[in-house]
């Protein structure tokens, strides 16, 4: 049976509809950056989409190719995910979605290789006839968060965000987003399948211990 990330990491990919405190570690991801609104028909997020599971699936069908990654096992091509934020901006704005930068990512298996995704970015281009050169390994060392499972539209959002942080302080946490921590959101529904009410996103954001007077 194929290894599925979202079943052996529930806390990582099923938080419960509750905020929690959790600890993430260093994972490998195939990534796209950008800017603008990812709603935007034939814009660049869609574009980078599209890039993104070109390359997961080169990979994860590897192993009826030539190539022979070192370690490989059979696996459930991981959720999309994202990492969002705007210059100058603590918190996202929704109004606003055309100054967003992002981040668009797929976890990568620990046994991939910067030059395994280097081989099927080619491999999908040629395959594609596309350009994948925006295509590259990135490690995000995410560490400290609050997340919840967020069930509705995306612009729905921040009702979400407020409860989690009300809940962090609660804890003795505040928000902690910088140049190198971000908004992120893992996408567990296709939006053209499920309806706006109905879509399940995990959104998680880095925190900080309150730091209290000695």
């Amino acid at each position: 049976m194929a290894f599925d990330y979202k079943k052996e990491y529930k806390e990582f990919y099923m938080p419960k509809d509750s905020p929690s405190i959790i600890t993430v570690p260093d994972m490998n991801y195939i990534a796209v950056r950008g800017h603008g609104d990812p709603n935007s028909e034939d814009g660049e997020y869609k574009r980078s989409v599209s890039l993104l599971y070109g390359v997961a699936f080169t990979i994860k069908m590897s192993k009826k190719g030539g190539r022979r990654i070192n370690g490989y096992f059979d696996y459930v091509v991981p959720p999309l995910e994202g990492f969002w934020w705007q210059k100058g901006a603590a918190e996202p704005d929704y109004k606003h979605k055309e100054d967003f930068e992002w981040i668009s990512v797929i976890r990568l298996p620990d046994f991939v290789s910067e030059e395994d995704l280097e081989w099927a970015a080619d491999e999908a281009a040629k395959k594609k006839k596309t350009d994948f050169s925006k295509v590259e390994f990135f490690t995000y060392s995410e560490g400290l968060c609050v997340q919840c499972m967020h069930v509705g539209s995306y612009d729905d959002e921040p009702s979400t965000v407020k409860l989690m942080h009300d809940f962090a302080e609660n804890e003795g946490y505040l928000p902690d987003m910088t140049d190198k921590r971000f908004h992120h959101e893992i996408y567990l529904s296709d939006p053209r399948k499920v309806s706006a009410d109905k879509l399940k996103t995990v959104i998680r954001h880095p925190i900080r211990k309150i730091q209290t007077p000695s």
